[in-house]
This record gives structure tokens, sequence and C-alpha cells, in this order.
């Protein structure tokens, strides 16, 4: 191979280099494992099996779905339910609201309140109960919203008789509904507003108090044609204020809603008929009458 010297530039000249070819192995032992061991051949299935095996899965799943529907789809397709009846007062009103009334009082949730270890620090009663029929008709819950598929029993109070606290159960009828199924939630803003309001307001002197502020959260959608609990408690007692916090739970503790309340004691309260509204609210039990010593018709409270 020459060599060109043009000053101190040196040049070679170019010559070309011949294609080198490898043979691919991987490709080769690709081709041989293929020829040795040559693929199942797939058995076609005949046109009356898959048709079969579709409709087998389809009714399956149809079936399944039926009886456990998934959240979503019972949330956005309830199942359809009869409407309320007319006449609260028929034998099958009274007879539902009695079944209903016997399923309150069998609760797991209610029980143990009644026989946990501080239950002698609590009292039990009926807000709106003790009203007659007369003094229920222009309310909203106790009137216009009472009844079978509604709100078919009074709500049970558990409280604390310091009236720190108070746990409230009410049952939910499938007529409360916003989007069916499921509890129009300006209902349970009501139903809040009261249990706050009646926490706030028997630890006012007068027990006479109004809603100034009331904020909720939505946490869960609330289906209707169950139990709910409300838990309220008393956060500060401030001259005519009470700041008082509150949620609803499932019986089983699923979070529904939080609410916290302003009430303020009115100046005028003591011009308002105050036993009239803590009949409305319910109260602890009068105690028992004891009889005392030297005279059988002489009782003195315990």
């Amino acid at each position: 191979m020459s060599v060109l010297l043009l000053g101190r530039r040196a040049t070679r000249p170019i010559q070309s280099i011949p294609s080198l070819r490898f043979p691919s192995s991987l490709t080769a032992l690709r081709n041989t494992a293929s020829t040795a061991n040559p693929p199942p051949a797939r058995r076609a299935l005949g046109t009356f099996a898959t048709v079969s095996l579709l409709s087998a899965f389809s009714l399956g799943a149809y079936t399944l779905g039926a009886i456990y529907p998934p959240p979503p789809l019972s949330l956005l397709y309830p199942r359809p339910a009869p409407p309320a009846p007319a006449d609260p007062t028929s034998p099958a009103s009274l007879e539902h609201t009695a079944a209903l009334e016997a399923t309150l009082q069998s609760l797991p949730a209610l029980t143990a309140l009644r026989t946990a270890p501080d239950a002698a620090d609590w009292y039990e009663t009926r807000p709106h109960a003790a009203l007659p029929d007369s003094a229920r008709t222009h309310k909203l819950t106790i009137g216009a919203l009472r009844g079978p598929g509604r709100l078919a029993l009074f709500p049970l109070a558990r409280v604390r008789k310091d009236e720190s606290a108070a746990v409230v159960f009410v049952h939910l009828g499938r007529g409360l509904c916003g989007h069916d199924g499921i509890v129009h939630g300006g209902l349970l803003a009501t139903l809040l507003d009261e249990a706050l309001g009646r926490n706030a307001i028997t630890n006012f002197p007068e027990k006479v108090g109004v809603t100034a502020t009331l904020s909720l959260k939505y946490k869960a959608p609330t289906r209707a044609d169950q139990f709910v609990v409300m838990k309220t408690h008393l956060v500060s007692v401030d001259g005519r204020k009470a700041r008082v916090a509150g949620r609803v739970e499932t019986l089983d503790g699923t979070l529904l809603v939080e609410a916290e309340a302003l009430f303020i004691q009115p100046r005028y309260s003591k011009l308002l008929n105050t036993a009239a509204i803590r009949q409305q609210i319910g109260g602890p039990p009068p105690p028992e009458p004891v009889l005392v010593e030297g005279g059988a018709d002489t009782v003195v409270p315990k």
C-alpha cells in the first residue's frame, strides 16, 4: 500500500472493506425449537357450546347482582318499593309502625348503651312523644313528615344527665329521599338541627334557643329504610350562646354527616311558653317517690 507525502499531509487511498455477515444463532435456535415442538392445535368450540357458556355466565352474573348488587349500582338503581300508606292510622300502618318499634328496642347498639357500665349516668326520652296530636299538626318532623314510609317513629334519645351529650336513634323511611333510595340532604340537616338544638337549649336557663349557624359536611350517601344514629355533644356555653357538634352514623359506625352549630337564647325567651318547649324536647323522667317513715301518704322524691 503506497503512501503519498504532500508537504506535511499524508493521504492514503481509501480501500473498500468487504461486508461481514454473521449467521444469527438466535434465529436458528428459534426455528429449531419451533420445528421440534409445534404449538398444540386449538379445539374450536361449537356454536351451541359457546352460546350455552355465555348464557350460563350471564344468568349467573345477573342472579348474583340481583342478590348482592354492587354499591354504586344499588345507589343509582335502587330496588322498587311501595309508596307510603295514605292513612297512618290504618291497620297496615299501625302494624308497620309496631314492627319498627320492636326492631328499634332490640337494636344491639341501643342494648349496648342500656347495659354499659355508665348506663346510670344517662336517661332515656322520646322527644315530641308527650305532645298532644293538636300540637303536632303544624310541625315539620312530627307533623307533615310523620308516618309510615317517612318518620314512622318518634326519636329515641339516650342523654347524659348533665346534658353534655346525647345519642339519638331515628328510622328514615323511603319517602324522605331526594334521589330514590338516598335520603334528602336537607332532611338530614333538619334532623341534625333538632338534635343539636336540643343538646344546646337544655343548657340554657330558660330552655329556649334558636339556630344562629349550622355547618354540615356530607361524608357518604345516607340510604333510606334504615335506622341511623345521631351523636351530639356540647362544645361550650358562653352566656346566651352554646356551641354544639354532632354526627350521623349508620348502626355499624359508618360516618354519614358531620355538623357544627351555634345556638342563642333570645332576649325575649322569658315571654315564651317554656313549659311547652320542655314538653316537646323531652327530659329526664320524674324521680320515683319513696315512702317516709311515719305515714303511708307522705312521700318525698328519691
